[in-house]
C-alpha cells in the first residue's frame, strides 16, 4: 500500500504515514492476518495512542489502517474494511491554532528583527524569504536550485513535495529574486538552496525555529508556519480576491479540473499579488506597523 502512495501522496506525508504505521499499528496488529482484523482490537491500538494525547495521531492512524483495509478487500486479501465500525468512537481532535502575529504593528517589529538576523547565510536567507512567499517550511527548506527559474522569475515546487501532490507555482518578486542571487554565490554550485551545516543536507525545522528563538518570539508567538497566517490575514484584509490568496497558498482546490485552470489562468494575478505583497512588507519592515496604509487597490 505504502509503495502504491508514491503517485498520491507526497515524499514528507509518505514518510510520516510509515512512521507512525511503524510507531503504532506494527506492534499492535502488525502480524495479525488482515482478514481476520476486528474493530476491537484496532479500537483497543487507538485507545493506546489517546491515552498519551495524540488525538490527532489516532485519527490519522485509523485513517491509515482504513485506506489499507480497503486496498486489501481491493486485492482479494481480506472482505471488508473493519475500521468503517468505528466511526465517531474517537475522541474529537482539540482544535489548535498556528502560533502567529497577525497585527500590523507586531508582523513589522517581526520583519525588522528578521532583517537583522545575524545567522548562517542559507538560515538568513530562508528566514528573510518565508514571509515573501508564504510556502510551508518544508518546501522551503529542500528547495533546490533547479526549481528556480531566474529568468521567469518563478519557483516550481515539484508535487511529490506538496501536500496536495500536484506541482505549485510560486511567483518570485523583485525582493526574493534579489535575496535568492544573494545566496547563489555561497550555495549555488549544491543541489539544495537553503544547505545546512552537514553537506547535502537542507537546513531543519529546528533551525529556523531556533532563528525565531534567538530574536525573542517563543513557540507560543511564532512559528515558520505562521508566516502563511500572517499572508491570509492581512491579503484578506487588504481586499486580495480569496480564490487567489487560496491558489498561491496551495490549500485543496474544489475539483481536479478548476485547480488545472487556476494555475494557469490565474497566474499573471498571483505574480501582481505576490509583488504588492513584497512592496507591503518593505512599508511595514520601514515604516511605523500598524499606521502603514495598504498600498493595494481591490481587484
Amino acid at each position: 500500500w505504502l509503495d502504491m502512495q508514491r503517485s498520491q501522496l507526497g515524499e514528507d506525508t509518505r514518510r510520516v504515514a510509515r512512521r507512525r504505521l511503524e510507531t503504532w499499528a506494527f506492534p499492535a496488529i502488525g502480524k495479525r492476518p488482515i482478514r481476520h482484523l476486528a474493530p476491537a482490537e484496532i479500537l483497543r491500538m487507538l485507545r493506546r495512542i489517546e491515552a498519551k494525547g495524540k488525538h490527532e495521531t489516532a485519527h490519522r492512524v485509523r485513517q491509515r489502517v482504513g485506506q489499507i483495509c480497503r486496498y486489501a478487500v481491493a486485492t482479494g486479501r481480506a472482505d471488508r474494511d473493519p475500521t468503517a465500525d468505528l466511526k465517531g468512537a474517537l475522541a474529537t481532535v482539540p482544535t489548535k491554532s498556528r502560533p502567529a502575529v497577525t497585527n500590523r504593528a507586531d508582523v513589522s517589529a517581526l520583519l525588522r528583527a528578521i532583517s537583522q538576523y545575524d545567522g548562517q547565510p542559507a538560515t538568513y536567507t530562508a528566514l528573510n524569504l518565508l514571509p515573501l512567499v508564504f510556502v510551508r517550511p518544508g518546501e522551503l527548506r529542500r528547495a533546490s536550485w533547479d526549481e528556480i527559474d531566474f529568468q521567469d522569475a518563478t519557483w516550481r515546487i515539484p508535487g511529490r513535495r506538496m501536500k496536495m501532490n500536484r506541482d505549485h507555482l510560486v511567483p518570485l518578486s523583485t525582493q526574493a529574486m534579489d535575496l535568492l542571487r544573494e545566496l547563489e554565490p555561497i550555495t549555488g554550485n549544491r543541489p539544495y538552496v537553503f544547505e545546512g551545516v552537514r553537506p547535502g543536507r537542507p537546513i531543519s525545522e529546528n533551525t529556523l525555529n531556533g532563528a525565531l528563538r534567538t530574536l525573542g518570539y517563543s513557540g507560543d508567538q511564532m512559528t515558520p508556519h505562521g508566516f502563511r497566517a500572517i499572508a491570509s490575514t492581512l491579503l484578506h484584509e487588504q481586499g486580495w480576491q480569496p480564490e487567489v490568496i487560496e491558489l498561491q497558498l496551495a490549500h485543496a482546490q474544489r475539483s481536479q479540473v478548476a485547480a488545472a485552470y487556476n494555475r494557469s489562468a490565474r497566474l499573471e494575478e498571483r505574480r501582481r499579488m505576490m509583488q504588492a505583497w513584497a512592496d507591503y512588507l518593505d512599508t511595514l519592515r520601514i515604516g511605523p506597523g500598524a499606521n502603514v496604509t495598504p498600498i493595494h487597490q481591490s481587484l
